[in-house]
Formats: structure tokens, C-alpha cells, sequence
């Protein structure tokens, strides 16, 4: 066993205010974590917690009132549209609830896509495609559409685009929320497969409790602010 205390994540001071008519919105009030490399993290809580926000903000899908990100060493806290963008495509990969493929490419096009965008030379991508798809169990099933793939495959499908060019980082929205729970329980045993095979490191929001059985800790937002007694600085011990 090995100890990894490399941070992937630092938050400190995070803060999130919306305006909603003449009300202020308190999203997020001094979010303060750590999230370390090789780590499956979940963060729950109860509707209008917060939890979604904050992933919106580890992403640089929005900015912080107050407060910084820093992702693999980077502060990505004010930065413009175009230089999030790079962030974005560089170090981070993104799973939705709903899974957003392309309906009228296949799965091996809908993963290779991205590829072809980011020009990594590292890459050829049907090649890259063909692997993460064999890793996710969807070997059999890379020429076919989206409407041809039942809801588990195709988020399968989903998280194979998100890994496309080898991000360090993996935020999942409710990644099981429209699924039944034996695709479900499919999708979380790919993602630890994930993590285990290539180091990646997970971050899932979830309000489902059950799936913490599958992380390595879980922290707990509640009314913008994280829970009494949750571990924020767990170094986590790594097989």
C-alpha cells in the first residue's frame, strides 16, 4: 500500500451568492476541502444544498463570489471563459445525469470525438476510443447509436468520452439518477474500475446515500456549508 498526498483539489473560502429579484441566494458560505489524486469522493445532501454549485465551480462551469479553486495546481478562481476552456479540456472530464451523446454517431465516434478536438498527438482517436470502451465492458457494442443502448451502456458510453484525453479529474452530476439500480450499481463498479486502472480522480454528487458504499469518503453539504464531522483532509491510503 501506498500513501498518495498529492491534492487535486484545494478549496478555500468558497462562497457562492445569486440574485434572485431582490433576494441574495447564499449557495455556497466558505466551502473549505481538500480532494487528493487517485481519491472517489462523493458529495451529498439534501436538495438546494449546494452540492451542484460547487461542482459547477470545481469545473470552471461558474465563478466563485469569494474564495478559490485550485485544480492540479492551478487557480482557476478568476479566470476568463477562454482560459477555463483550456482548464476544461486539459485536466477534467464531465458525466451528466443525462448522458448528451450525439444520436446520430456511434459509441466509438461519440468517444473519439473530443480527441479530435484537443489535437493530443499522444492520441489517435479511434484507437484511444476502442480501449476506453473495451475497459468500460462496451467492446461488442462500439458501432452502435445511442437509441440502440440501454440507459447503463450509454452512460458507460458517457463516461469513456469523458476520459477521452486523459484528464486527471472526473466530475459526475448524478450520474445514476436516471438509471434503475442494477445499471446503476454497473455504472459505479466501470467508475471504480476507472479509478483502479488509471489513477483517475472521482467526484460524484449524488442524493443517493447508497452510493457512498462505493467512495472512499463522502462529504455532506448542507445549506451551502459542509457538515459537522465530515473528513475535509483525508489522505486516502490507495492499494
Amino acid at each position: 500500500m501506498s500513501v498518495n498526498h498529492n491534492t487535486i483539489i484545494e478549496i478555500r473560502g468558497l462562497t457562492k451568492e445569486l440574485p434572485l429579484g431582490k433576494v441574495t441566494v447564499h449557495a455556497l458560505r466558505g466551502v473549505n476541502m481538500d480532494v487528493y489524486q487517485g481519491e472517489m469522493v462523493s458529495i451529498v445532501g439534501p436538495s438546494g444544498s449546494g452540492k451542484s454549485t460547487l461542482l459547477g465551480l470545481i469545473g470552471g462551469l461558474d465563478s466563485p463570489t469569494h474564495g478559490s479553486v485550485v485544480i492540479d495546481g492551478v487557480d482557476i478562481s478568476r479566470m476568463n471563459e477562454d482560459q477555463l476552456t483550456t482548464i476544461r479540456n486539459e485536466k477534467i472530464g464531465f458525466i451528466f445525469q443525462f448522458f448528451n451523446l450525439i444520436p446520430t454517431l456511434t459509441a466509438l465516434e461519440n468517444v473519439a470525438l473530443p480527441i479530435q478536438f484537443a489535437h493530443k498527438p499522444q492520441f489517435k482517436p479511434e484507437r484511444r476510443a476502442r480501449e476506453l470502451l473495451e475497459l468500460l465492458g462496451l467492446g461488442d457494442r462500439m458501432r452502435h447509436r445511442p437509441a440502440e443502448l440501454s440507459g447503463g451502456q450509454q452512460q458507460r458510453v458517457a463516461i469513456a468520452r469523458a476520459l477521452a484525453n486523459n484528464p486527471p479529474l472526473l466530475l459526475a452530476d448524478e450520474p445514476t439518477g436516471n438509471l434503475d439500480t442494477e445499471s446503476g450499481q454497473v455504472v459505479l463498479e466501470a467508475l471504480k474500475d476507472v479509478q483502479r486502472e488509471s489513477g483517475t480522480t472521482v467526484v460524484i454528487v449524488t442524493h443517493d446515500a447508497d452510493l457512498t458504499q462505493y467512495t472512499d469518503r463522502t462529504i455532506t453539504l448542507i445549506d451551502g456549508e459542509i457538515a459537522e464531522g465530515t473528513a475535509l483532509h483525508k489522505t486516502v491510503v490507495s492499494q
